[in-house]
């Protein structure tokens, strides 16, 4: 008999609305895909790389979920550069990641990339879910 296949969920709270809306999107996928899953909350999306790699290799797959909106500094081109690179890193190392951390202009946009609405495409958290469950698969 196969062993049931486990993701983490590592998501940023930051704007709690979002990420209950990513988190909400995520998980309904992964339980229609009869996966196990536990979730992480972390501040901000920064260190969900870092979760990722303590947890290296006990979760056949992760799946990364935040959002970042652009401010008046320099400090939303370091946070989405870098935390985009490290999961890149993370997944060319071999691990399975699901990419849902949303980067917009404005708190409205995340609102609509957060979730599924008719006519407005498919939200990031089921997007995410759905690539891990694909790479996990391969």
């Amino acid at each position: 008999m196969n062993r049931k296949k486990n993701i983490l969920v590592i998501v940023s709270n930051y704007y709690q609305e979002i990420s209950d809306n990513l988190i909400l999107e995520a998980k309904n996928t992964i339980e229609e895909n009869n996966i196990l899953y536990q979730i992480e909350k972390v501040t901000g999306v920064f260190e969900i790389p870092s979760i990722i790699s303590f947890s290296k290799h006990r979760f056949d797959g992760y799946v990364a979920l935040g959002c970042v909106i652009r401010g008046e500094t320099t400090h939303y081109d370091y946070v989405c550069s870098e935390s985009a690179r490290a999961l890149m890193d993370l997944s060319l190392d071999g691990l399975a990641i699901g990419y849902g951390i949303i980067t917009v202009e404005s708190y409205e946009q995340a609102i609509i990339r957060s979730k599924t609405v008719a006519n407005k495409g498919i939200g990031k958290g089921k997007v995410a879910a759905l690539a891990c469950i694909n790479q996990i698969n391969l």
